[in-house]
């Protein structure tokens, strides 16, 4: 089917507040579907926006950081980012913070290069993708209390065979790729 139909907002009913959890906070929206005229709840994750990083060496290697993470309960390879604060006055200055706490790294050429909604069935955040070229050292990584990292410096080549095997496999990170991909293109 074609783009010939719309998609707008459904009549809302009601909207509660369920849980703060810091980080996230849940609310359960009823709404009226359009289409059968039903009412349904549905539960929606509210946050922080995010940032992720395609950082360029001079030399054309890629910034990664390896963690372990939690939901997963895996061991990660992925591009450096993580959620924008209240006290950065835009996801651009976000990217900057990140960049610097967990490699140690910065730059002086910025590009935003792509937005996506990480999960737009029961998220209403946003995911920034920055492209950072020429970064430099200029500290030692900081990372929050709540990270173990270790920062990799990975050749274009090593990442798309990373990505192919399946070692580099977060969505966002994978996402960013493409983003950084398209970019070089046009």
């Amino acid at each position: 089917m074609t783009g010939s139909r719309s998609f707008g907002p459904w009549p809302l009913l009601s909207r509660d507040a369920l849980a703060d959890l810091g980080l996230f906070r849940i609310r359960r929206d009823a709404a009226v579907s359009p289409r059968s005229g039903r009412a349904h709840d549905f539960y929606v994750l509210d946050g922080p926006d995010w940032v992720n990083v395609v950082a360029l060496t001079g030399e054309g290697r890629m910034l990664f950081v390896r963690q372990f993470r939690h939901g997963t309960q895996t061991e990660t390879l992925e591009l450096p980012g993580g959620s924008t604060e209240a006290r950065d006055p835009s996801p651009l200055e976000s990217a900057r913070r990140e960049l610097l706490e967990e490699t140690g790294y910065v730059s002086e050429c910025w590009r935003a290069i792509g937005v996506v909604d990480p999960n737009p069935a029961i998220q209403s955040n946003a995911c920034h993708t920055f492209l950072a070229r020429d970064v430099r050292k200029v500290a030692e990584p900081a990372p929050d209390g709540a990270e173990d990292l270790a920062v990799e410096l990975l050749s274009p080549e090593e990442v798309s065979r990373r990505v192919g095997s399946g070692e580099i496999r977060h969505a966002l990170t994978v996402a960013a790729l493409h983003f950084y991909e398209r970019s070089r293109a046009g």
